[in-house]
């Protein structure tokens, strides 16, 4: 079989490594650079094509569950109209950080391939486990896509209760706390958290 393969292997190989015979330099340049435009191009629209709401809630497990608790909360409706969207808390901004979050994601395909939380007992019975993984990320980050929209230096904290301006200052302030070390349970349920340790 390897041997096989090597053989069907050799002739593209020897191509690539031979000089052209057909082709002048400046049009092989060219459509290098028209190759790797629409390679960008395409790369780019499949990469914002997957950064949408539709997208993620395409899929039932994600549409029955966490999407439907979503939408009882300030983040989907509110007296202002900014509604933030599953991209914008699960995924960052900037585009470094997006493909990174991007690769760590392609790993949830296998979970949609094999049935990890294709129905409403499976996802409940990994709760806990699908939240952990999203707060330690999202500890790992100081909280990066909360800052997207809620900045401390913004922060009116006379305009806030004055408990919840009290430890913004003490934790957030001072940068020894970040948002989800308190905010848990703040755009979907919390699951069962008897076996986590209280901070």
């Amino acid at each position: 079989m390897r041997r096989r393969f090597q053989a069907w292997l050799a002739p593209y190989l020897r191509t690539l490594r031979s000089p052209s015979r057909h082709y002048s330099l400046g049009f092989l340049v060219a459509a290098g650079f028209l190759a790797g435009i629409l390679f960008w191009g395409g790369f780019n629209t499949a990469l914002e094509a997957t950064n949408t709401e539709a997208f993620c809630t395409g899929c039932h497990e994600m549409h029955d569950n966490v999407f439907q608790e979503l939408k009882t909360t300030i983040h989907y409706t509110n007296r202002s109209g900014v509604r933030a969207t599953c991209p914008d808390c699960h995924v960052p901004h900037e585009w470094t950080d997006k493909i990174a979050r991007k690769m760590q994601a392609s790993k949830e395909v296998w979970g949609k391939i094999f049935g990890t939380i294709n129905t409403r007992e499976k996802f409940l019975d990994q709760r806990l486990i699908l939240a952990t993984h999203e707060w330690t990320r999202l500890k790992a980050n100081d909280s990066l896509e909360c800052r997207n929209c809620h900045d401390y230096d913004s922060m009116d904290l006379t305009r806030q209760g004055s408990r919840a301006a009290r430890i913004h200052r003490q934790w957030l302030g001072s940068g020894s706390r970040t948002c989800i070390d308190c905010h848990k349970g703040v755009a979907h349920r919390l699951p069962d958290m008897s076996e986590v340790p209280q901070g």
